[in-house]
């Protein structure tokens, strides 16, 4: 387990085990010799590099089994206590292996150690010596409570993962919930408008009559209005086997505004054949806010909407000649706000705002590199 940093718990537990290595050291009798002061050294860095062990076990355990048995090479039989922790800590982090490796081969070195130093043991002493500093169950105890306290955290996250989960299955679910309960309560709405615009249009023409363009609007609009309802719903029924809207239908929002009467152009510059999903749907709803902003408030004559395919990134941008100025401000609507939490969403950036000639322009740009 890595922190990436190091605690002031860390720093505590690492001079508390220095100055245990150090106090044991000190009040142990050995040979005096030109190496003390080494020994005294390798006592306290075996203490004080524990405080990396959650940052860096594997270089702990290395550099906590070099000082053991460097102080035992120089003459001072202290146990090796820092060795042991960092032990724990390797078991804790997942690295068994190594820690099992190295401690063979820390144990199977000791007694050399012992044998080389001032002390000038029999080999019986050595050994018997080399066993006082780090015993085999020591090691063992260490590693089970490491590997225990891992499988502990293992377990923990686990169970906050499973939370996590069905939390968002919860509200996936109340979504799905509110989502159907407003498709039935608007589908028998809107198809009221929608049939009623058609029985009028449908009067009209019997009795040769012009039919008026605002009308023909209603009834489009209507009819698209329940295709959308219809398409929103079987997605969340059936995990999205009905195609939605994307750049393709971007030129029928064109045509449709243009039967409001107002002056719609569509520009498309450069091709692209694998833009995601994701941004084609979003691309769509862009246009199609825009251009429903422009019918509601702009009171505008003229539209122009401009799609670019770039080669990291598509954009989009939808002027109007209404009447924005630059001294007013947007009046943060549904609509933008839901066209801005898709762009986000996907890592893009929409600007929205008067333009300095007067009108009003949305302009986003869509990544579709780290998306494809």
């Amino acid at each position: 387990m890595s922190t990436g940093r190091i605690e002031v718990r860390d720093w505590g537990i690492a001079v508390g085990v220095a100055a245990v290595l150090l106090v044991a050291g000190l009040a142990e009798r050995h040979p005096s010799t030109g190496l003390d002061a080494l020994g005294y050294a390798l006592l306290i860095g075996g203490g004080l590099v524990l405080a990396a062990r959650r940052w860096a076990p594997v270089t702990v355990l290395t550099v906590t089994a070099m000082c053991a048995l460097g102080y035992q090479a120089v003459g001072f039989g202290v146990p090796a206590a820092a060795y042991v922790l960092a032990v724990y800590a390797t078991f804790r982090a997942g690295h068994r292996v190594v820690t099992v490796v190295g401690s063979v081969i820390t144990l199977v070195t000791l007694p050399l150690a012992v044998l080389v130093s001032p002390r000038g043991l029999p080999v019986g002493e050595a050994l018997a010596q080399a066993r006082g500093a780090l015993e085999i169950a020591w090691l063992i105890a260490a590693g089970a409570a490491g590997e225990a306290l891992r499988q502990a955290e293992r377990r923990a996250d686990e169970a906050e993962r499973t939370r996590e989960e069905a939390a968002r299955r919860r509200a996936d679910e109340e979504r799905l919930h509110i989502a159907r309960e407003l498709h039935d309560s608007l589908t028998h709405q809107i198809s009221v408008i929608k049939v009623q615009a058609e029985v009028a249009v449908h009067v009209a023409r019997r009795r040769g009559e012009q039919v008026p363009d605002a009308l023909l609007a209603i009834r489009d609009a209507g009819r698209e209005a329940a295709r959308e309802l219809r398409a929103t719903l079987e997605a969340l029924r059936d995990d999205d086997k009905t195609p939605p809207r994307g750049l393709d239908h971007v030129p029928d929002l064109v045509r449709r505004a243009r039967t409001t009467g107002l002056d719609a152009k569509l520009t498309i510059e450069g091709h692209r054949d694998d833009v995601p999903a994701a941004v084609a749907r979003t691309a769509y709803r862009i246009v199609q806010e825009s251009l429903t902003n422009i019918a509601r408030h702009a009171d505008a004559a003229t539209a122009s909407v401009r799609i670019d395919h770039r080669p990291d990134a598509l954009v989009i941008r939808v002027d109007d000649d209404g009447k924005a100025t630059p001294g007013s401000a947007p009046v943060p609507g549904v609509g933008l706000l839901g066209m801005r939490e898709r762009v986000t969403a996907l890592g893009g950036r929409l600007r929205a705002e008067p333009r300095s000639e007067g009108g009003f322009t949305v302009h986003a740009e869509l990544p579709v590199d780290q998306l494809s």
